[in-house]
């Protein structure tokens, strides 16, 4: 008889657990308290990039570019497009600017140098901080995120030994399964990856290292042409931008709309964050039009504290917990996958430091 795992949160980390614990032999009963795919999931965006560099951080550089192979894999598994590649463009001093395409370098990505002068010329239209230059990676790319997880749902749902379980709340996780509000799900092992609301099932002390996060960002309807990701335009509030891909308007935000929260409530961006963000873009890009602006919500995420370690918890009696790590869960996610999935079906596997 084949084991059974039990993945509780149908984001982006939940779907991909289970597809990894399908391709090992696993049978998989998949529980959301909303629908499958989650659409209040924290990976339930429109759009999210996938790029390499992190400046200063060779470990963290490199496993990005693994979990850039890891969903180049997913898109072939799901037979569709996943990646649209639009590359990324990071500003930063011009010192830290070489070193980092040297970095990029030493992990096999070929990366341009574009100092002042030539990031100015190539992209007219945005007015970068004086000084700065840029940083090009060509293999980034931009994931409709909500196509692709309701593209992962769906796989799941053509294999034999998945069961689902929309809307079914668990209240308790235990060696045998899990409780809901009414009933249970049995299984051999289980996973909890639903994000904010693992909280509630996950032990007092590790739910504390915890901190969430609320965080407004701006649909934008766009007609650029080449624009790519701009993970940091090197602006005070970090800004950053996503570009328009497959239908989907831009996305832009800056770190300084993220604020620590205590509680899940609604999505509806605060006037302030709104009217900051069209201020800074409006500085930023020549082009930008405030009536272009098609709408402005909040989405959240979960945080580690510092120095706390791994992500990834082994509960005791069977259960594997992965709460979230910021906004690179996405972009690692089929890595975490594979180390939850790997823990859940006893199969060896290096541990992975995930890491914010």
């Amino acid at each position: 008889m084949s084991m059974r795992v039990v993945v509780v949160g149908s984001g982006v980390i939940g779907l991909l657990t289970a597809m990894e614990c399908v391709l090992a032999g696993a049978e998989v009963s998949l529980v959301d308290a909303d629908d499958i795919p989650s659409p209040s999931a924290m990976s339930h965006d429109r759009l999210r990039s996938i790029r390499a560099l992190h400046p200063g951080d060779a470990e963290l550089t490199r496993t990005a570019v693994r979990a850039h192979r890891a969903w180049l894999e997913v898109e072939r598994r799901l037979g569709m497009q996943v990646h649209h590649h639009v590359g990324a463009l990071t500003t930063l001093p011009v010192q830290h600017a070489q070193e980092s395409v040297a970095l990029l370098a030493s992990v096999g990505v070929t990366a341009d140098l574009l100092r002042p002068e030539v990031l100015a010329e190539r992209y007219p239209t945005i007015r970068f901080p004086a000084g700065l230059a840029g940083v090009f990676d060509p293999t980034a790319t931009v994931v409709a995120a909500d196509q692709t997880m309701t593209a992962l749902a769906e796989w799941l749902r053509g294999r034999p030994g998945v069961d689902m379980y929309p809307r079914s709340r668990v209240v308790a996780a235990t060696a045998g399964g899990v409780r809901l509000v009414e009933g249970v799900v049995t299984g051999d092992r289980v996973v909890l990856a639903a994000g904010p609301w693992s909280r509630d099932l996950l032990p007092a002390a590790l739910s504390a290292r915890l901190t969430l996060h609320r965080q407004t960002v701006l649909s934008y309807s766009a007609q650029w042409e080449g624009m790519p990701v701009i993970p940091r335009f090197g602006t005070a509030d970090g800004a950053w931008l996503i570009p328009p891909v497959n239908g989907a308007p831009a996305c832009l935000s800056a770190a300084v709309t993220s604020r620590e929260v205590s509680v899940l409530t609604d999505r509806t961006a605060p006037a302030r964050w709104r009217e900051h963000l069209v201020d800074r873009f409006g500085a930023l890009l020549a082009d930008f039009d405030p009536a272009a602006v098609t709408g402005a919500a909040d989405g959240y995420y979960l945080s580690a504290s510092p120095g706390s370690g791994p992500l990834l918890a082994d509960l005791g009696d069977g259960v594997q917990a992965y709460a979230a790590c910021g906004g690179m869960s996405f972009k690692f996610a089929p890595l975490v996958a594979r180390a939850l999935a790997a823990r859940a079906v006893d199969h060896p596997l290096h541990p992975l430091q995930a890491r914010c």
